[in-house]
């Protein structure tokens, strides 16, 4: 039997959870439809999903269609949950796209289809909610051909549209507009198709057009439509077809060697790690000692990943998705996905086996730029929230813990506003901590503004260590990370010392002048000298008179600061490029705002008695222009943002040193790190 792995994607509130209720339904999986209001769906398993009615976790359930084993992943629609949805991608063979045939397409729409194009994952589009008030055909249909892809058909026609009787009319071989309207689409795409729909477009039997739709739909490069109602069942059917016919089957050998992913982590009744694993060739089994790569999780958008040596351990049981439910089996292979227990050290994004990707590779959305201080409401808890939060990081790495040594305060980083409700509601129900949150600030880098060098030469003052380490910053282009450098011979010295001096650069570079991360530098380690090892003469060696690893990881933060220092840093923040649809009579009024904002409009253009504006707008400020444009547009604004670079603070704006940094404490933070290396 074959595999399908599918994604339900959508806008939050398309009804994409209500569409996994009906497809397992009409498999045969489950015997009552569950409510995403009543919190009785089969994948929003979480006490806060089913209290908000959303989804926060991607779920896998599975359910089988002709001979075809359906492994579907149920993401979030939330854009501040995006993070989950960027696990998933990465081990799609084929996506449906939920959108609502009352909103239409909305703006996570558009980043998910733009995504979805980007990665060429074949997809399907699914409009739902045909049975809705409002409800409409034409409008949607046009608003997806103009906003997602021009390489759309409709499969049907509505009938009833916005009553409970609304039903699809899918189109045959009999509808000559149809038939038409696909050939000049998929000739669109094929040069031999092009040349015998020119010769004679009646000679283009069904059978082949059909044939061609699902090569084409396979290649990502044509997206059927169908439109239905998760709700009422309508045009589900059509659906479950198009999914049969026209998605690719995963490939993979199960005879070659091991390759996978973890896309999601979870823990099990006894806190044990349990990894979602898709499977890409070989196959793992009970009792395998398996060898899985770890990539460094990055902090910004433009940091490049650092490779972190494997890691083994043992798996001790295997679960594999069958019929709506995980099994134990002995193994999981190429193409099936498995939740494998004993893999006491992995996380979320390693690679098993052979790697397929860089984590820079599987970066598909922006990074978070939003970070928050989590406060425990009993002092007593700091050390239990410390613990819970490094549970959910495993889950979820994008919320990149920070923990100031100073202060004693821990930062995460986040999305949106409603991660915090997330977080603090999983941290008392999960762990029993109860916390609050300091005001949402952005996550801003610094970036060198020069050139900068010093050394520091063992023997002279004031330098106490037993250690010569000279360093030189340099500007690097934007997005290349840190880079290490030498312009000493390699075997000046031990390589475990020139090691400690790499390793310490890059911890020492997560906090810079202002106190944000220092990207997109080079830096060179210019000087390097060191005590031999010395012994008495029965043998004994001694520390005071030779060289360790310790006297490199202590001087080196303080020379790279001093480097910095003469360089000098220039503080960015994030900045997000806007799309604003809104009424023409509002324009007036939001304009004034947008500039209080700081938001800078680029171009804008009227489209009868609707205006769109596009431009920049800092980070910091989406969530208010989110909150203030209902009233602005009485309600009919529609506002799309998504991180787009980073941009130097102006000059008439503080350096915005970080909320907790002291460039006092700069010396007692650089022991920290020297003590953490």
């Amino acid at each position: 039997m074959s595999t399908l792995n599918l994604g339900i994607l959508a806008h939050v509130d398309a009804g994409k959870t209500s569409l996994t209720e009906r497809l397992l339904f009409t498999a045969g999986v489950i015997d009552e439809i569950g409510s995403v209001d009543d919190g009785s769906t089969q994948t929003d398993s979480l006490t806060l999903e089913r209290r908000r009615g959303i989804t926060i976790k991607s779920a896998v359930v599975s359910f089988v269609v002709g001979d075809t084993t359906v492994n579907l992943i149920d993401t979030p629609g939330h854009p501040d949950f995006i993070a989950e949805v960027e696990r998933v991608l990465g081990v799609l063979d084929g996506a449906v796209l939920v959108i609502s045939a009352v909103e239409g397409v909305q703006a996570q729409t558009r980043v998910l289809m733009r995504t979805l194009r980007r990665l060429r994952i074949p997809t399907l589009i699914f409009v739902n909610k045909i049975d809705r008030t409002g409800a409409r055909y034409e409008q949607v249909l046009r608003g997806i051909a103009e906003k997602l892809s021009p390489s759309v058909i409709a499969m049907g026609s509505a009938t009833g549209l916005g009553t409970r009787d609304a039903l699809p009319v899918p189109y045959g071989a009999g509808d000559a507009a149809f038939t038409s309207g696909l050939a000049e689409l998929l000739a669109d795409h094929d040069d031999a198709l092009l040349a015998a729909y020119v010769d004679d477009a009646a000679a283009l039997p069904y059978h082949r057009l059909r044939e061609e739709l699902a090569t084409h739909t396979g290649r990502a490069l044509v997206h059927p439509v169908y439109f239905g109602s998760a709700i009422t069942g309508a045009g589900v059917d059509a659906l479950m077809a198009g999914i049969k016919e026209l998605l690719p089957r995963a490939g993979g050998d199960p005879e070659g060697p091991v390759s996978g992913t973890v896309f999601k982590m979870e823990r099990g009744p006894a806190g044990e790690k349990i990894a979602y694993v898709r499977m890409f060739s070989g196959t793992v089994r009970t009792r395998d000692l398996l060898r899985f790569h770890r990539t460094a999780q990055s902090d910004t958008a433009s940091d490049t990943a650092n490779q972190a040596p494997d890691e083994e351990d043992k798996v001790t049981a295997i679960s594999v998705f069958d019929r709506g439910s995980a099994v134990r089996r002995a193994s999981v292979s190429a193409g099936r996905i498995g939740k494998l227990w004993g893999l006491g050290d992995i996380r979320i994004g390693d690679e098993i086996g052979i790697p397929r990707t860089t984590h820079a590779e599987r970066r598909f959305f922006s990074p978070p730029t939003l970070e928050t201080v989590v406060v425990p409401c009993r002092a007593a808890d700091k050390g239990a929230l410390h613990s819970a939060l490094t549970q959910l990081a495993e889950q979820d790495p994008l919320i990149n813990l920070r923990q100031d040594p100073i202060r004693r305060e821990i930062s995460v980083s986040l999305y949106g506003e409603v991660q915090k409700e997330v977080i603090q509601a999983t941290l008392l129900d999960e762990f029993g901590v109860d916390v609050t949150f300091r005001e949402t600030t952005t996550i801003c880098v610094e970036r060198p503004a020069g050139s900068g060098a010093a050394v520091e030469i063992m023997g002279k003052d004031p330098n106490p260590f037993l250690a010569t380490v000279g360093l030189r910053v340099d500007p690097a282009p934007v997005g290349s990370g840190v880079e290490f450098r030498l312009e000493v011979e390699l075997g000046s010295m031990p390589y475990a010392f020139m090691k400690a001096v790499e390793d310490t650069v890059k911890e020492s570079l997560r906090q810079g002048i202002h106190g944000w991360q220092v990207t997109d530098c080079v830096v060179t380690m210019t000087h390097s000298g060191y005590a031999p090892r010395q012994s008495h003469s029965h043998g004994v060696f001694d520390k005071s008179m030779s060289s360790t690893g310790g006297d490199f990881r202590h001087l080196t933060p303080l020379v790279l600061m001093s480097a910095l220092e003469r360089a000098g840093t220039t503080v960015y923040e994030p900045m997000h490029r806007f799309r604003l649809d809104l009424p023409a009579d509002a324009l007036g009024a939001v304009l004034p705002v947008l500039g209080r904002l700081r938001a800078v409009p680029r171009t804008s253009a009227a489209n009868g008695s609707s205006y769109l504006l596009e431009g920049e707008i800092p980070a910091a400020r989406v969530h208010e222009l989110e909150q203030r444009l209902p009233t602005l547009t009485s309600g009919e604004g529609v506002l799309e943002a998504s991180f787009d670079h980073y941009q130097a603070v102006r000059d008439t704006i503080p350096a915005r040193p970080r909320t907790d940094h002291n460039p006092l404490n700069r010396k007692q933070y650089l022991l920290h790190v020297v003590r953490r290396v």
